[in-house]
This record gives C-alpha cells, sequence and structure tokens, in this order.
C-alpha cells in the first residue's frame, strides 16, 4: 500500500486523537485514510479528525502488525545493549512529524542501571515539541514498550521534562533531511 490509502476498518478500534490525545473508539466500517505508517503505528484522518492507531491495531486496518513484543525470556546473560535500546527509541514517532523522537532532538539522556535483583531497568529522560501537546503520554509509553523490547530490560522509565527547552536547533541532520530543512 502506498501512503494516504483509504481503507475500511475491519473491527471497531481506540484511537487516540491528536494533537490532544484522548481515546476514542472507532467503529467497524469507518473510512480513514493512512496518513503515516510511522515505526509500525499508524496515524488516520477522518471525518472527525486525525487519530494514532497502535501497531497492535494494525490488523483493523488491514496491515501486518509489525515489530510486536517478543516474550522476553526468564534468564538472560550479559548487559543489554545499548545501540539496541537507542533503534528502538529510533521506532519511536511524535504522529504528526516523520521523524523518529531521537533525530527529532527530543531524547534528552537514556541511563541503564541494574537494580539490586541483578534485573536491568532503563530510566529516558525526553521533551516533546511543544508543553501543550496532549500526545506526550502516548509517545513516551510507546517508548517505553519499545524499549522493554530488548532483551534483558526489565523496566523502562520515561521521564518528560521541559529543560533545556526543545528548539529545531537539536534536530539531527538526518532528521533535517527528512523535513526538508536541508
Amino acid at each position: 500500500m502506498s501512503s494516504n490509502d483509504t481503507v475500511a476498518l475491519s473491527r471497531e478500534v481506540e484511537g487516540t486523537l491528536i494533537p490532544n490525545g484522548d481515546p476514542m473508539n472507532l467503529p467497524e466500517g469507518l473510512l480513514v485514510t493512512i496518513t503515516h505508517r510511522l515505526g509500525g503505528n499508524f496515524t488516520i484522518l477522518t471525518d472527525n479528525g486525525m487519530f494514532r492507531i497502535k501497531r497492535e491495531d494494525a490488523d483493523a486496518l488491514g496491515e501486518e502488525v509489525v515489530g510486536a513484543s517478543p516474550e522476553t525470556p526468564d534468564v538472560f546473560e550479559g548487559t543489554p545493549d545499548e545501540d539496541e535500546i537507542w533503534n528502538q527509541l529510533r521506532n519511536v514517532y511524535d504522529p504528526e512529524i516523520p521523524v523518529n523522537i531521537v533525530d527529532l532532538g527530543l531524547v534528552y539522556s537514556m541511563e541503564l542501571s541494574k537494580n539490586d535483583d541483578g534485573q536491568f531497568k532503563v530510566d529516558v529522560s525526553m521533551t516533546l515539541t511543544a508543553p501543550g501537546c496532549g500526545m506526550g503520554p502516548t509517545i513516551a509509553e510507546d517508548a517505553e514498550s519499545r524499549v522493554r523490547e530488548v532483551s534483558g530490560i526489565y523496566e523502562c522509565k520515561v521521564e518528560i521534562v521541559w529543560d533545556p527547552v526543545w528548539s529545531q536547533d537539536m534536530i539531527s541532520e538526518e532528521g533535517r533531511m527528512i523535513l526538508g530543512m536541508v
């Protein structure tokens, strides 16, 4: 399928209204236009507005589920791969912007630590492009979910911070190219 496909939902699905972040049930049979396929999630347009659909609900759009959470093994030897954690964060998008949160410069830090039981935890500090963005909790939840897919990660906590204030200067070279800023 190309970008901007119009499809009928094959079942009722919960969507997150963009930009305010309110959940809404979208009925089976509703005609929607897929505007973005980002990190496995979807941005759709309806007569009632724009919505984000979780990758777990791709089937409702007639799409394949991409990057579903694997079963986490009970035993993990070694230390989780920090590059893999960063790669997972690169699969997270603000549904209105076709650049991942790392290349947008929204991720300020990622810290891997081990608790007293020997389990690994990841703490991510990130911001949003605008303080009033209602999608913040959705983006943070997506980041947590993605990071927990890395082998050996027991827990992930994403904190949204406002200092320093985000600016376009924080966008990576790759992000600038995608946005046509170069």
